[in-house]
């Protein structure tokens, strides 16, 4: 993405415009995705641990161990068996259809039936006195769902006819799991128990489907679907970060040390290094209170992302706003395209005044919101090592690679 708004300020102005905050604004945004869905698969794993034995404490450091050893298999599978990744993430996708299927027909035909009222309730357990910031507050983790889905696009340069399939994938991608996350939430709320019995249990989705099925292996067999998935996207994620990784650092944004390309695996492994490292990192969080590094992990990738979406944005509308024609692809909005960039600018500007704010009250050390302050560091780190390293060696996008690209993604 940092890519994108170089290339649109340098047609703009004419001149070349390093954007580091960005850069290093979207891979630490992706690694943080990343290291929250690497939580959320751990979290499935521990679900059926328990189910199956109930004296099994899961959280904690138990979660932290487990993270960091699906992270090490994933680096490695990166490395040594990339080309099987495609043929996981297809498997991966066919067993995502199959299983919203069978999701939907258990929980409607097995679970029980939760009146019309029960979506118009309203319950606060936040602490936050004021219902417009608990509302606020509540719609952030909907709002993670709706980030990182301009990963594709780290992948174009190994894609074929990129241009037209890699907005293609984008779309259907958002439009087809919109959809079906609609369906699911409505389901699932029909078929939960009240409000207050859902927050005491450790695991949500393990709660309603032993509920509805009353059977041990039942649940399990259908959350392992879920780890399943789970695991393939996170195998595929480190991936896409990796690459993020190797083009930042290709164009001298990071190190250059990042930017190898093993001649045998024909992959960047030492940028899939660094992205492996940091979400394990930040992983540890989960040694204090799982809950809450949950929270904070996700914070904390919208808020990167939406950083950098902010930027990016941003100057799509100054080349929109300053020059009267531009060259758009074969898919674009239009006429309708300027104001609904715009109206994306607004409601970006306003989901991020929320993102730093603590989840619950009153706030403790165990609670907080670290987002705000991590995020901080990082923008710290970025202009230092701009200002030490990356000024010297920031040349804006290579722009040879750009055109080779470019010229060979309808292929």
């Amino acid at each position: 993405m940092s890519h994108g708004s170089n290339s649109i300020k340098l047609e703009a102005s004419g001149k070349q415009q390093p954007v580091p905050i960005q850069g290093w604004s979207t891979w630490f945004g992706y690694v943080s995705l990343l290291a929250a869905i690497a939580n959320v698969t751990i979290i499935l794993l521990e679900s059926m641990i328990s189910i199956n034995h109930p004296n099994y404490v899961a959280g904690g450091w138990h979660t932290s161990v487990l993270v960091i050893a699906m992270c090490l298999v994933h680096g490695l599978m990166n490395v040594y068996a990339f080309k099987l990744i495609p043929w996981i993430e297809l498997v991966a996708g066919v067993l995502h259809v199959c299983l919203f299927v069978i999701f939907v027909v258990v929980l409607v035909v097995m679970g029980p039936r939760n009146p019309s009222s029960f979506w118009l309730q309203r319950n606060i357990s936040s602490g936050w006195d004021s219902e417009y910031i608990a509302w606020n507050l509540g719609m952030l983790t909907c709002v993670w769902s709706f980030t990182g889905f301009d990963s594709a696009i780290h992948m174009s340069g190994e894609t074929r006819n990129a241009k037209s399939a890699v907005p293609r994938a984008m779309f259907w991608s958002i439009f087809m799991n919109g959809v079906l996350g609609f369906v699911m939430v409505n389901v699932l709320i029909s078929a939960m128990s009240s409000v207050e019995d859902m927050l005491e249990q450790p695991s949500q989705i393990q709660a309603i489907l032993l509920n509805v099925t009353g059977s041990n292996k039942a649940t399990t067999a259908m959350i392992a679907g879920l780890f399943i998935i789970s695991f393939s996207v996170n195998l595929a994620n480190i991936a896409s970060v990796s690459r993020l990784a190797w083009a930042w650092s290709r164009d001298g944004g990071m190190p250059a040390y990042f930017a190898y390309v093993s001649p045998t695996h024909r992959v960047p492994t030492h940028s899939i290094i660094p992205s492996v490292f940091l979400v394990c990192a930040l992983n540890l969080l989960n040694i204090g209170t799982s809950y809450v590094a949950f929270g904070a992990i996700t914070s904390l990738s919208s808020l990167a992302l939406y950083l950098s979406y902010t930027i990016a944005i941003s100057s799509i509308i100054y080349v929109r706003l300053s020059r009267s024609t531009i060259k758009l692809g074969e898919w674009n909005l239009g006429r309708f395209g300027l104001p609904i960039t715009v109206f994306a600018l607004v409601y970006i500007l306003y989901i991020i005044i929320f993102l730093p704010f603590p989840s619950t009250l009153p706030v403790t050390g165990e609670n907080m919101n670290y987002c705000g302050p991590v995020m901080v560091a990082v923008l710290a780190i970025a202009v230092g090592l701009w200002l030490t390293h990356a000024r010297k060696h920031w040349n804006d996008p290579n722009l040879t690679i750009l055109e080779f690209v470019v010229a060979n993604a309808s292929e």
